[in-house]
């Protein structure tokens, strides 16, 4: 298993449609072949100080191995997710981890 983990800060002045349009960027990299689970989500209401509340949206995905993440990171639908939605993000922060040894 591999699994990549994003954060994203959104810039203050986006429109609904901005984000609207950044969202559904995000739902479109579902469709990857080589993705096996996914979750989008926002910050939850937990507040203690150990927990990093402060990004706007975050995106795991999960694959077999590095493989396919790298055919994920390689995929047209990556690529035009970044051409399209970058200009909506002020920081993205990425976490990778596997279970392999």
């Amino acid at each position: 298993m591999f699994v990549h983990s994003v954060y994203f800060w959104l810039k203050d002045d986006l429109s609904d449609a901005d984000r609207a349009a950044f969202v559904a960027g995000l739902e479109s990299l579902a469709t990857i072949d080589s993705v096996r689970f996914v979750h989008i989500g926002m910050p939850a209401g937990t507040d203690r100080p150990i927990i990093e509340r402060s990004y706007t949206y975050a995106i795991v995905l999960g694959f077999d191995d590095e493989a396919g993440h790298d055919l994920y990171q390689e995929h047209d639908i990556h690529e035009r997710f970044r051409q399209a939605c970058s200009p909506f993000w002020s920081r993205v922060l990425i976490f990778d981890s596997t279970s392999e040894a």
